[in-house]
């Protein structure tokens, strides 16, 4: 009996690593090197913009920020942004557009449940324990910046 489900489990093993699909890790990374400098272009075209407008230097991060999330928001609407996703994989998670598609992504697909209990409820499922832990250092390090300030 023992025997068998080893040999169960055996075969289990050799049939996984027959179907997991094989990456290429360099490839991947010049994808997420590329999409994100991209997408950090984009940013960069949006703060040349706004300071040729002539907004305050103090204003035009937060105008920037706004303009991202608000693309990366619109492009996961449409659907295209998961699209980019998959080729540029972390290169699209690690710039501000991508906190853009973690909220917009769960919205979206609990909308049929409510309002309520679906979007409201759901949207920060991905980004909330981001929003948590980014803030609960941010605090951390702020105090220790203070202490290390008053020596």
């Amino acid at each position: 009996m023992k025997k068998s489900e080893k040999e169960v489990k055996e075969k289990f093993d050799e049939i996984s690593v027959q179907a997991e699909p094989k990456h290429n890790l360099v490839k991947n990374c010049v994808y997420a090197f590329i999409i994100g400098g991209l997408i950090c272009d984009v940013g960069q075209f949006f703060n040349n913009f706004f300071i040729n407008m002539g907004v305050p230097s103090e204003e035009v991060g937060t105008y920037v920020a706004i303009v991202m999330v608000f693309i990366g928001a619109f492009l996961t609407g449409l659907g295209i942004y998961d699209k980019i996703a998959s080729y540029a994989g972390a290169g699209t998670v690690v710039p501000i557009t991508g906190f853009a598609n973690s909220i917009v992504s769960p919205a979206m697909e609990f909308k049929r449940e409510g309002y309520v209990f679906g979007v409201g409820a759901k949207m920060f499922t991905i980004a909330g324990p981001v929003l948590v832990y980014g803030i609960s250092s941010s605090v951390v390090i702020g105090i220790i910046y203070y202490f290390f300030k008053m020596l």
